[in-house]
């Protein structure tokens, strides 16, 4: 058995004070209020490692001139195979700046020029390689408004319209369900005529609620175009972004629907029309909802390694630190389907943690150790 002593302890759920982090190679034990074994040091702060829920990390990467940038294939408008995965280098710098601040498991997806991405990726930011970064999927990446109308340039059927994009899915999605109803409906041999490609093998997953679409999208009747798609289909749904709300029926209505909301970047330039609206004080919205959401960093956009430093808006807005902490732990592991794993210093789950000098809200305080999966990864 290791333990850690921390004056305060943010366990993801609570608040405790005075107590050891205790765990036993690569999972947490408990949290006791006596030393157990050995006893690797005393903090001040000990918090849940923070996790991004959307990021482009290692597909646009540091130092690296922009025409090298992998987030999007611009092949076709549809790549529903098209695997994030597949893209991530994990010699990307940012890894190593995102591990030092705590940022330890982002989930990578692809860009937003394509009304379909691809595969988005769960990952250990601290992997070897992209094979053992992997942990789990969360969803299949789309876009909606200003981004996939405006690169008609690209390869493939493109729109030049919001309505286009949105005809252009509804059309795809319409052939594999149709394609579906006639599978389940024919008999015998007929079944053999009635072939499914890869890629109508993903949608289909989809339209059957096994794969979740996670929808960059920004605007409010974006987001109400995006609802009527799915009343159509049936689909579940992950807002991603929603930084143009600027009003808390959407995210009522969202709620309502148990749609959770990835919301983010916070501290971003507003570089487009369809942001128009943004401003920190639309999180007040989000909170007075009381929809489900987590926060991201869509890095590069904003830096992983300021994942926690956005969370300042949300305590302005009148969350508390542990809420605040909660955010970018918990409800982001609860988004992403590894809450099993990580997000609380609860028995059971992975020993990842930040140690801090002080107080983590105070700009003068930093991590002093960073522990993934019972493994010292940095140390000030």
């Amino acid at each position: 058995m290791k333990c850690i002593f921390a004056e305060t302890i943010y366990t993801g759920k609570s608040i405790v004070s005075h107590a050891y982090l205790v765990f036993n190679g690569q999972k947490i034990t408990g949290i006791s209020k006596t030393a157990q074994s050995q006893l690797l040091g005393k903090v001040n702060v000990l918090t849940p490692a923070f996790i991004d829920p959307h990021s482009h990390i290692g597909m646009e990467r540091s130092g690296e001139p922009s025409r090298e940038g992998e987030a999007n294939d611009q092949l076709d408008s549809i790549l529903a195979l098209s695997d994030a995965l597949d893209s991530v280098q994990m010699d990307d710098k940012a890894f190593r700046d995102a591990v030092e601040s705590g940022v330890l498991y982002s989930c990578v997806v692809p860009g937003s020029g394509n009304i379909v991405g691809g595969q988005s990726a769960v990952i250990r930011n601290y992997a070897k390689d992209s094979t053992a970064a992997l942990i789990t999927r969360a969803g299949l990446k789309a876009a909606f408004g200003y981004n996939p109308m405006s690169t008609h340039s690209w390869k493939g059927q493109r729109p030049t319209t919001r309505m286009g994009a949105m005809a252009i899915l509804r059309g795809r999605l319409s052939e594999v369900r149709r394609k579906d109803q006639q599978y389940r409906k024919a008999r015998g041999s007929k079944k053999e005529d009635i072939t499914f490609t890869a890629e109508d093998k993903v949608l289909l997953d989809l339209l059957n609620g096994k794969v979740r679409l996670r929808a960059h999208v920004h605007k409010i009747d974006d987001i109400a175009a995006l609802l009527r798609l799915v009343d159509n289909f049936k689909i579940k749904l992950t807002v991603e972004h929603a930084m143009d709300v600027h009003q808390a029926e959407i995210f009522q209505e969202l709620k309502k629907r148990k749609i959770p909301v990835v919301y983010g970047p916070v501290d971003c330039f507003a570089y487009k029309v369809e942001l128009k609206h943004e401003d920190w004080r639309n999180i007040r919205h989000l909170i007075s909802s009381r929809v489900q959401f987590g926060l991201m960093t869509d890095h590069p956009v904003t830096l992983a390694r300021q994942l926690f430093l956005q969370t300042r808006w949300f305590v302005r807005a009148g969350m508390s630190k542990q809420q605040a902490i909660e955010l970018v732990s918990r409800q982001n592991a609860r988004i992403l389907g590894i809450d099993k794993q990580l997000g609380t210093l609860t028995k059971g789950k992975w020993a990842s943690f930040i140690c801090w000098s002080g107080d983590p809200f105070d700009l003068t305080n930093y991590p002093v150790a960073v522990y993934g999966e019972g493994e010292l990864l940095y140390s000030n």
